[in-house]
């Protein structure tokens, strides 16, 4: 892509990093949505023998057709964040497919809710790991802190809409692969929104006492996508090489194998893990 990076043959990362494969995608549908992720180690890690931090993770709510999804970017400075990045995924999940299990009146998720339990999680983890001792904050970040972007699309009588939150500096988009445009859902830290370039981030535990979250609707046509800064970054505004390639590849959706391998790019300096989930709408179901 463009100038391309240096070539070399990846690095065994090390001997307890098993739980953490280099590359892994999944892809499904329901009747109303198709869904497809893939994350991959970056050239980084794959040099330094570091395991890949990404994780993503989706799962349907039987009972309304909705996907729950969460993607995280573990903090480099952190011990373990690759595990801090899953446990985040997971707690959230599992926290908004029971909110979603006790909505009937179709509210809005309860992103603090669902923050705070994935938080809860960490915390838990790293008492396991300090041998029960309950951990001070500083010490679950210093072990596993992690950016989380976190959500659901929910088929409706009048389409899908779409709820999702975030905590550090990973991202979502709308993307209409006709026209090849990306419209951001939260503020871009390298779009030309942006002043300047920042690599800090607040990431979990930490919950803030006001959420970054949005609803949106997702039309036929369109694509939600959410990724890292791995994928963001190199990304931008969308109108160079990186957001002419995605809005080919994904007009429909691709197998998961060739999402990993098209994510899997190799551009000069971008050399960070990679995460991408997409969900699209049906264009044959009938809403609900």
């Amino acid at each position: 892509m463009g100038v391309p990076g240096p070539e070399f043959e990846a690095r065994a990362p090390g001997q307890y990093a098993f739980d953490f494969p280099d590359t892994e995608c999944d892809g499904w549908s329901t009747p109303l949505l198709s869904l497809r992720f893939a994350s991959v180690r970056g050239a980084k890690h794959r040099y330094y023998r570091q395991p890949r931090q990404d994780a993503a993770r989706a799962a349907v709510h039987e009972a309304t057709g909705s996907i729950v999804f969460a993607v995280a970017d573990g903090v480099s400075s952190a011990a373990n964040s690759e595990l801090g990045a899953v446990e985040a995924c997971r707690a959230a999940l599992e926290r908004m497919l029971h909110l979603l299990s006790g909505n009937g009146e179709r509210k809005p998720l309860d992103f603090q809710d669902t923050a705070r339990h994935a938080a809860e999680r960490l915390r838990q983890v790293a008492q396991w790991r300090l041998c029960g001792k309950a951990p001070e904050p500083a010490e679950v970040a210093r072990l596993y802190a992690t950016t989380l972007v976190a959500g659901a699309v929910r088929p409706g009588s009048t389409g899908c809409t779409v709820e999702v939150c975030r905590i550090g500096d990973s991202g979502a988009w709308l993307l209409a692969p006709a026209n090849g445009r990306y419209q951001p859902l939260f503020d871009s830290k390298t779009g030309s929104d942006a002043l300047l370039v920042s690599n800090e981030v607040a990431p979990l535990p930490h919950v803030p006492d006001r959420m970054a979250e949005i609803s949106a609707q997702l039309g036929v046509g369109q694509v939600l996508l959410v990724g890292t800064d791995g994928f963001g970054d190199p990304l931008g505004d969308g109108d160079g090489h990186v957001g002419s390639l995605f809005a080919r590849q994904l007009a429909a959706p691709p197998p998961p194998l060739w999402l990993a391998h098209v994510l899997d790019f190799s551009r000069e300096t971008f050399d960070d893990d990679r995460s991408l989930l997409a969900i699209w709408p049906r264009a044959t179901a009938e809403p609900r």
